[in-house]
């Protein structure tokens, strides 16, 4: 009889930590307010572009979000000779104009 009981418990556990896990997460997600959350493809933003990371100069660079990603994001890029070109940024490095 024990063993059952120990059995039926051990079950329960399980299922009451699966069905609690995923909550968690979707907590995290529908909780988390980052001030890049609010970002739409086709808005305008500004670049903060470094040639290189241990660069001192930035540059400002005008951009149109393309598509969102979890980490990052892919803005278009207009050239000097007018052609685009997409890249992807890290969220961090846009702001707004």
């Amino acid at each position: 009889m024990a063993m059952k009981l120990f059995q039926i418990t051990l079950v329960f556990l399980m299922l009451f930590i699966n069905l609690v896990t995923p909550l968690n997460a979707w907590a995290d997600e529908a909780g988390h307010s980052s001030k890049h959350s609010d970002y739409l493809v086709g808005q305008k933003l500004v670049w903060l572009y470094k040639a290189r990371a241990d660069s001192n100069n930035v540059q400002r660079i005008p951009v149109e979000i393309v598509k969102l990603g979890s980490k990052q994001v892919q803005v278009r890029v207009r050239k000097d000779n007018n052609e685009f070109v997409n890249r992807w940024v890290n969220r961090d490095r846009l702001e707004n104009p």
